[in-house]
């Protein structure tokens, strides 16, 4: 039944598994193995949930939601832009601050007329708050007394204080992601958590309409007095305009200076002036170069168009020349130049060429008449636009400060336009009363409280419970460094491990650790009386298990001892086994017992030395108190073989120990010459020899012997025995650390064995091996 130690810490990875995942196997066994740890956490949490529950105060709770509608005012103002999602998650929480405000609390205080509620001022308390209160109250005896208040002050104080309870009673978050603001407020009375929580829905809705009244109201306010201001100053501007026009003689007509209205029109007529000059121009210089010409020349190239000219006089000598030229050249043509009526002609002709060319001079003269007065006139507007220039460049220094004093006297009144338009706005505004808010879920009357929540609590208390007992598990797990299975044995001493010894009681199992047990008697009859003669001496039953139970677990622990000690001891004819332990109580003495019992079973000469000269245990098994032993044959004081007793059942012999009070110095007389003589001796008539020794801790007698012995079995208790304080007495005496045969784990609680085994230990299959092993040994609960 080799089993692996299994403590807390070997459920994390060890260096070399670093790189893996924690082993659940093993995880697993110690949740197994600290099953009643874990429980009694749950437990112990459980009971205090249970008598919380029994005690607290039930509270009960109402809640309304309140839906932040900004589209509510849609038809009363103009719609503003719609607001960004950082803009309206700002507005929520403002709206949440609000209804969490002090300010708040004291109107709900005063609309629900709560100042002298018993319920908020007096409610019931739980023992925590009792004692809180308790607490509060000494604490106050000890500071200096305040002056006492008036009534007014003590009211108001009783106000304050109910609206703080009110602040601490309410909650108020906003619903997910959207609008929706949720209110709810406990109390002991589910009557007044709803009548509160209306309340409170009522005073956000009426401050919503009071802000908005109140703004508006003050809006107005400020809008009047600001438009009264602009007012006056927009018509002293517009004075300003008037009285710096008049004293600058800027005059003007059609929204223009009376200056600029005459220069834009003598700069007409002095365009329509210079194209008349231009026009009369061309007509003196066309006429005159005809002049020039001469009479018949000027009549020839005379080629003036009726457009013109309109002198018909010209037009119709013109055509008189042209008929009298053509009748002159056909009589010329006929009758030749000297005919009469040819010379005739010809003098007409040159009549009519003389009176064409002083009509043509006339014409000249005239066309530079309109000349030169078309000319005058340019010169005479050019002139005058010249002086109302000149005019206009001093006037329109001071037009500059003009345009300034009408552009200060447009931006007046335009803005006094724009305030005149808001209050307007704001004027009708105030005629709606809209909240932009609204309830969507009204508070009612709760029906079941609301805390304490049983099954969150009950639940809560397992959880805690479990974190507790784990906790507490894995400080127990981490403080478990003693021996359990097998692989503790190597891994702290680096021993053999030689097998378990079951913790004999019940069923062969003892179900109960470091408790006092008392032997069970044997019957005494006449045969076990006749058994014991003059040497005869008979152990108590306990003494006897590997003998009585061959084929338990218990004595297939000690036959492997044997077959230890035979490979180890291999040759020689005698042998000296020693039995130690770490410290008292760990069973040594039994095991001796057993072992020395086995071995005289088997047929071997056995002797049995209880060497423990200051707490002889295992002499006091005996039945009959012994009145000879090992320290009267050590001291030469009897013979030693008259000092031996003999177990008529086993054949073990055995030499016990007869205290002495004032035998101070165990460990000289162990490794006196006397004892040696005794050892030699007692070798010579005995196959084996086992010798049950001092705990190696408290006394040096075992260290003393240890030149006598062969080897050494080494017993230690179960989930007892520190693996430090073994190493350690091991490291300091290498004299008996070299000759240990192996380890026996003692008072083995096997029921539990299995827990602290890894995942396939042999520990784990030890149901398959019940029928290799018979528990037939004795029911008797006994003291190892």
């Amino acid at each position: 039944m080799h089993q692996k130690n299994f403590t807390f810490h070997s459920a994390v990875p060890k260096p070399e598994e670093q790189d893996g995942f924690i082993d659940l196997d093993r995880l697993m066994a110690v949740v197994i193995r600290r099953i009643r740890t874990i429980m009694t956490g749950v437990i112990i949490l459980v009971a205090l949930a249970v008598a919380y529950l029994l005690t607290a105060t039930s509270s009960y709770t109402s809640m309304t939601q309140i839906l932040l509608d900004e589209n509510m005012t849609k038809y009363a103002e103009d719609q503003p832009p719609p607001a960004s999602s950082q803009q309206a998650d700002m507005d929520i929480a403002s709206a949440v601050e609000i209804l969490k405000s002090n300010e708040m609390a004291l109107r709900v205080v005063d609309s629900a007329g709560l100042v002298d509620n018993d319920t908020i001022l007096n409610p019931p308390q739980s023992p925590v708050a009792l004692i809180k209160s308790g607490i509060k109250l000494v604490v106050s005896a000890f500071k200096p007394a305040r002056p006492p208040l008036s009534p007014e002050e003590a009211r108001e104080a009783q106000r304050q204080m109910v609206a703080a309870m009110l602040q601490d009673a309410l909650k108020v978050e906003r619903v997910t992601r959207s609008s929706v603001v949720s209110v709810s407020f406990s109390s002991t009375d589910p009557q007044l958590a709803a009548k509160v929580t209306r309340a409170y829905a009522d005073a956000y809705l009426t401050d919503q309409l009071n802000a908005n009244f109140d703004a508006t109201e003050r809006a107005s306010v400020w809008l009047q007095e600001r438009l009264n201001d602009l007012r006056q100053r927009a018509q002293e501007a517009s004075l300003e305009v008037e009285k710096y026009k008049a004293d600058n003689g800027l005059t003007s007509t059609g929204g223009e200076l009376m200056s600029e209205q005459q220069i834009s029109d003598l700069n007409k007529q002095l365009i329509i002036a210079q194209a008349d000059t231009a026009s009369a121009s061309a007509r003196y210089n066309q006429y005159k170069s005809i002049i020039d010409q001469g009479p018949d020349n000027a009549v020839k190239n005379a080629t003036i168009s009726s457009s013109q000219t309109d002198n018909s006089v010209l037009q119709d000598l013109k055509t008189r020349y042209l008929a009298v030229q053509k009748r002159e050249q056909d009589v010329t043509q006929n009758f030749g130049a000297d005919h009469p009526q040819a010379i005739a002609l010809k003098a007409e002709r040159q009549d009519i060429t003389r009176q064409i060319y002083e009509e043509l001079q006339q014409l000249t003269a005239s066309y530079k008449n309109e000349y030169d007065v078309a000319q005058s006139r340019a010169v005479s507007l050019r002139e005058s636009i010249e002086g109302v220039v000149g005019k206009n460049s001093e006037a329109n220094k001071s037009l500059v400060h003009l345009n300034e004093l009408n552009q200060r006297a447009t931006a007046l009144k335009t803005l006094y336009e724009a305030y005149l338009g808001r209050y307007e706005q704001a004027a009708q505004q105030r005629s709606f009363p809209i909240a932009k808010a609204r309830v969507i879920s009204a508070a009612g009357v709760p029906t079941a409280p609301s805390s304490p929540k049983k099954t969150l609590v009950l639940a809560l208390s397992i959880i805690l419970g479990l974190m507790a007992g784990g906790a507490f598990a894995a400080f127990q797990e981490f403080r478990d460094r003693y021996f359990r299975v097998e692989g503790d044995v190597r891994a702290a001493l680096g021993l053999k491990f030689l097998g378990y010894l079951p913790l004999l009681g019940q069923q062969g199992f003892a179900k109960k650790k470091g408790r006092k047990r008392k032997l069970g008697p044997e019957p005494a009859t006449a045969t076990a009386a006749a058994e014991e003669g003059e040497n005869g001496v008979a152990f108590e039953r306990i003494m006897r298990v590997s003998v009585e139970a061959p084929r338990s677990i218990f004595a297939e622990t000690l036959r492997n001892a044997k077959l230890a000690s035979d490979v180890m001891l291999q040759g020689r004819a005698d042998r000296v086994i020693g039995v130690v332990s770490a410290l008292p109580g760990e069973g040594k003495s039994t095991t001796a017992a057993n072992f020395a019992a086995l071995l005289a079973s088997s047929g071997k000469r056995t002797l049995l030395i209880d060497a423990d000269l200051r707490n002889p245990g295992l002499s006091r098994t005996l039945r009959t108190p012994p009145q000879v032993g090992l320290i009267e044959a050590a001291l030469g004081e009897v013979p030693w073989a008259s000092a031996v007793k003999v177990d008529p059942r086993t054949k073990l012999a055995i030499l016990p120990v007869v205290l002495r009070d004032h035998l101070l110095h165990t460990s000289e007389l162990l490794s006196s010459q006397g004892m040696m003589t005794l050892m030699e001796n007692a070798r010579k008539m005995f196959d084996y020899i086992v010798v049950d020794l001092a705990p190696l801790g408290p006394v040096i007698d075992a260290k003393a012997f240890a030149p006598q012995v062969d080897a050494f079995l080494l017993v230690a208790e179960w989930g007892a025995t520190p693996t430090n304080l073994v190493r350690d007495l091991l490291e300091q005496e290498p004299q008996i650390n070299s000759r240990v045969l192996g380890v026996i784990l003692n008072k083995t609680d096997m029921s539990e064995l299995s827990r602290y085994s890894d995942f396939g230990g042999t520990e784990r299959y030890r149901q398959k091996y019940v029928s290799y092993y018979t528990e037939d040994h004795p029911r008797t609960e006994v003291e190892a």
